[in-house]
């Protein structure tokens, strides 16, 4: 059974959720199929899988890889909940710089396709929270960037204003100094 697939209003931003079959046992769900997914338009070769395991409060991002070594990704919760948040850095998009969240758990089985060209964070709802997601290109050291979680000229109400961070994810640039590479 094909996934359900929800519009979103940033053009190639994809929520899905997937069929889930539950019963006394506990519940079955295929979280990715090639062919399914390609059905939906979803056509990238996924290469490396991630996972993290986050606090209560912990936010990680707004990341993303310069080109060429730019990334498509597919993230789920499998415990706890986030707020996933992406922000449009396609530069010749309509939507460059707007930003769209969604809250994925455990409990919704929610899924976001994220097309190369965005940044990609999230603020864990819960403790002991397992966040994973599916990357189209290998990761790149030299390619990683970000931009800074609470960036004013972006405005994402993250409904948090003293989250656990990350030294790298605190020094990071505002978007109003930002050139993208996409």
């Amino acid at each position: 059974m094909l996934p359900e697939y929800f519009q979103t209003p940033i053009e190639g931003l994809k929520l899905i959720k997937p069929a889930v079959f539950s019963d006394q046992r506990g519940y079955f769900t295929e979280s990715y199929n090639q062919s399914d997914f390609s059905d939906l338009g979803i056509t990238d070769k996924f290469v490396q899988d991630n996972r993290s395991l986050s606090a209560k409060g912990a936010v990680r991002g707004l990341h993303f890889q310069k080109p060429p070594f730019g990334q498509a990704k597919l993230v789920l919760v499998i415990s706890g909940s986030v707020l996933d948040v992406v922000v449009d850095i396609r530069k010749n998009s309509d939507t460059y710089g707007k930003h769209y969240s969604v809250v994925l758990s455990g409990e919704n089985f929610l899924q976001l396709y994220i097309p190369e060209g965005f940044a990609h964070g999230f603020l864990t709802l819960e403790d002991n929270t397992i966040f994973v997601y599916k990357c189209s290109n290998y990761y790149n050291k030299q390619s990683e960037d970000g931009l800074l979680w609470n960036d004013p000229t972006l405005a994402i109400p993250w409904g948090v204003s003293e989250p656990l961070l990350s030294e790298k994810d605190n020094k990071l640039s505002g978007f109003d100094k930002f050139i993208s590479p996409f």
